[in-house]
């Protein structure tokens, strides 16, 4: 089974959420709004594969990272202050900072 990697790019109303394999392809990508609920329903058919996500550490990130926590994800912060993620990229927006 190929392990899944996620990215989610946390806004003060929605999230995009996009996971990646070992190759770094996207399996899947999705704007959701931010409701606990809903982000665990769209990773649920995932779960097994998640080998880890990442999370922005915004104002806001509390909420969905002990969710995720206690939905027994392993969720990692990302400072991202300190991610030079836009070096080399052509196009920069929500879907391509969560796949950073």
């Amino acid at each position: 089974m190929t392990k899944l990697y996620g990215g989610i790019d946390l806004h003060a109303n929605n999230s995009v959420i996009v996971l990646v394999d070992d190759q770094e392809q996207v399996v899947y990508e999705q704007r959701t709004p931010n409701d606990l609920s809903r982000i665990l329903s769209q990773l649920s058919p995932f779960h097994p594969r998640i080998h880890g996500l990442v999370v922005e550490s915004t104002y806001n990130w509390y909420w969905l990272v002990d969710g995720l926590m206690e939905a027994g994800y392993s969720v990692h912060l990302a400072n991202t202050a300190a991610i030079h993620q836009y070096d080399g990229l052509k196009h920069t927006n929500d879907h391509s900072d969560a796949w950073w």
